[in-house]
């Protein structure tokens, strides 16, 4: 993966269908108690004239996956769909996208069989310091904030002419190349990048009455308040949506939930189905305690 020179950089910028793709390393402590284990996944940030999108590539791949397998299934017998409940589609599941020039920012994500977009109402607000230092390729200048119920240090290069960075993150005179929170539970270091293809991708024509988990339908807009009484109610209730979406097509049988046990053994008995997720969704209450928002999450 190339440098990207500031003179590409500005090229790419009078070309419709050309973004920057910029690659980070994320690592993060999903569990507090346990600061041993650390994850690490690679996340993608989109740059072109319009915004930015930030979002996981594990993810990226499984969704793009599931998607080719889901228009097959259309085609063939849109009465009939089988989703076959991949367990681990990466370790990030959301995305956040950011609205030039103003920076209106949102976070996409899902509860249960629901999707949300989750307006920002807060902007960071940087404390500018002297210090510099060498971050991979690029000189990079320090910067320090308090966000999310975190304080957060960041690195930004004006070698980059991009006044953006990874997550909800943005605003200082240069692309945010690393960021770290002072307990030192999340970090996104820029790795790489490459130029692309600006892609659309067409909403799913799904039966009517269909809705799938994270897939097709509009996501359900809201804000952070807002947002904060569903994830309570979900953590009181992991699979009640998915039992009211079973209970909706149950007429049909238009839609068979499967998913695979701690010891491989694939199920597909709907009661059975649920109460492996609900014992799951409360194991990973347990043990992903450690968000990178803490104060959407708490």
């Amino acid at each position: 993966m190339k440098k990207i020179s500031l003179l590409m950089s500005l090229m790419i910028g009078f070309c419709v269908f050309a973004q920057n793709r910029f690659f980070y390393d994320y690592k993060f402590i999903p569990d507090s108690t346990d600061r041993s284990k650390v994850l690490n996944e690679v996340m993608l940030l989109d740059i072109d004239k319009t915004g930015s999108k930030y979002y996981g590539q594990q993810k990226f791949i499984a969704d793009s996956t599931s998607r080719a397998d889901l228009e097959k299934q259309l085609k063939l017998s849109p009465n009939n769909i089988s989703m076959n409940r991949r367990d681990k589609p990466g370790q990030v599941n959301y995305k956040v996208t950011k609205e030039y020039p103003d920076f209106k920012t949102h976070l996409f994500t899902n509860i249960s069989s629901d999707s949300y977009k989750v307006e920002e109402d807060k902007k960071p607000e940087w404390k500018i310091l002297p210090d510099k230092q060498k971050i991979g390729e690029y000189n990079a200048q320090k910067a320090t904030t308090k966000y999310g119920g975190r304080e957060w240090t960041a690195w930004f290069s004006t070698d980059l002419p991009f006044q953006d960075g990874p997550y909800k993150f943005y605003g200082l005179p240069g692309l945010i190349v690393k960021i770290e929170d002072k307990t030192g539970s999340h970090s996104m270091t820029l790795v790489g990048n490459k130029t692309i293809q600006s892609t659309v991708t067409k909403e799913l024509d799904l039966p009517q009455g269909i809705q799938l988990y994270g897939m097709g339908g509009k996501e359900i807009e809201i804000n952070k308040a807002q947002f904060k009484k569903v994830w309570k109610a979900y953590k009181n209730d992991p699979t009640k949506n998915m039992r009211e979406m079973m209970s909706k097509n149950s007429d049909t049988n238009r839609i068979v939930f499967k998913t695979k046990t701690t010891d491989g053994r694939e199920i597909s008995d709907p009661n059975q189905v649920f109460r492996e997720m609900e014992k799951n969704a409360k194991e990973g209450f347990k043990k992903n305690n450690n968000s990178i928002e803490p104060e959407l999450y708490n």
